[in-house]
Parts: structure tokens; C-alpha cells; sequence
């Protein structure tokens, strides 16, 4: 199983718990651990825990936005080591560029980045669809030793069918929405209609 390190500013916190739930099948089939500041808890060691979580990942996410290079610990800490256990083969970093900036003339701007071709994940049409593009490159990049018997299944494959009984396609929940999620779909609609017409 491989340790999956976020390096992230808190300004983007809700893109780093929508990636975290677009990695939990990963998850679920015992690929990937995950560890992010927010496991801290009361009373434990800010700098040393994150330092140790850091030399302890085998794959380390560096969630890029304006506000991840502004950030002095995200930048000067955080990054700085570990590109140098990227270029030692310890560890393998994976920018994932969540917001549009200046992200090429870092020192992690050699690296192939996510979503494909480096395209911010705010300026996807659909947010789900960029995450499952990041998952992808994530599930491609991880060590070796990662279980053989996980891996994606061809999206032609037929799925199995049971004798009878009623398919999944037929059922349907209905789904309330909180007022969060109805603020959540109007800031997000607001943000794709403003840059259709840039």
C-alpha cells in the first residue's frame, strides 16, 4: 500500500477533500493510504509530524494554486523536500494543479503535472471529470508493489450479470439538497458561465 502525502495551502481545502473522495476506490481496494495536516490532532507536534508524514509517503500530491506558492511552509518546507526525495527515487511527486497560476517557472515546472496537460482543475467544465482524470494519472504513477489485482478494469468490459433480479440502472434514490449544496452549484455555475465568455 502506498502513503499519499498532501501538500496543500488551507485556502483550498474543499478541492483537497473532493480529490481525497475521488481517491477513495484506490482506497477501498487497499492501493492507497492517505495523510493530509488534518489528521493532526490536539496537542501533536505541527512541523515534526507533517515532516515525518513527509519522509514517510511513497507519493506526495503538491495541490498547486496561487495560494499553495504564496504559502511559505507549502513552498520553503513542504515542496523543497520533496522534490529532493523525487530526485533521490525515494518518493514520487505529482503536482496537481487545482487553480490557474504561474506554476511552470517553479522548480517542480518540469514535472508532468494533473489533471492532463496541466489544465486547473477550476477550469473543468466538470469538476468530477478533472478529479477522475487526476485518479487516473495517480493510479498509473503509483510504486510497483501496488496489488496487480487492482487494476482498472477496461471501460469495454461487460459488467457481470446476475440471473434475474433488478439491474442497478433500474433503481433510482431520490436525492435531497441541503442549502450548501444549492450555494455550491450556484458558485459554480457563476464560475463556469464567466469563463465561457472570457
Amino acid at each position: 500500500m502506498a502513503t499519499v502525502f498532501f501538500s496543500y495551502s488551507h485556502k483550498d481545502e474543499d478541492l483537497r477533500d473532493r480529490l481525497e473522495t475521488a481517491l477513495a476506490s484506490m482506497r477501498r481496494q487497499g492501493l492507497i493510504e492517505a495523510w493530509h495536516d488534518r489528521r493532526l490532532r490536539a496537542g501533536d507536534d505541527f512541523d515534526h509530524d507533517i515532516r515525518a508524514e513527509l519522509e514517510r509517503a511513497d507519493v506526495i500530491l503538491l495541490l498547486v494554486s496561487p495560494d499553495f506558492i504564496a504559502s511559505d511552509y507549502c513552498f520553503d518546507v513542504e515542496m523543497t523536500r520533496a522534490l529532493e526525495r523525487h530526485d533521490r527515487k525515494e518518493a514520487r511527486v505529482i503536482p496537481v494543479i487545482l487553480r490557474a497560476c504561474d506554476w511552470h517557472s517553479t522548480p517542480f515546472g518540469k514535472l508532468v503535472a494533473a489533471p492532463r496537460d496541466g489544465k486547473p482543475v477550476r477550469s473543468w467544465p466538470d469538476l468530477d471529470e478533472a478529479f477522475l482524470d487526476v485518479v487516473r494519472m495517480i493510479r498509473s504513477a503509483l510504486p510497483s508493489q501496488a496489488p496487480s489485482a487492482a487494476l482498472p478494469v477496461p471501460a469495454h468490459a461487460a459488467p457481470p450479470r446476475s440471473n434475474g433480479g433488478a439491474r442497478s440502472s433500474n433503481l433510482a434514490l431520490r436525492k435531497t439538497f441541503t442549502e450548501a449544496d444549492r450555494e455550491r452549484f450556484l458558485d459554480e455555475a457563476f464560475e463556469f458561465t464567466a469563463r465561457f465568455f472570457e
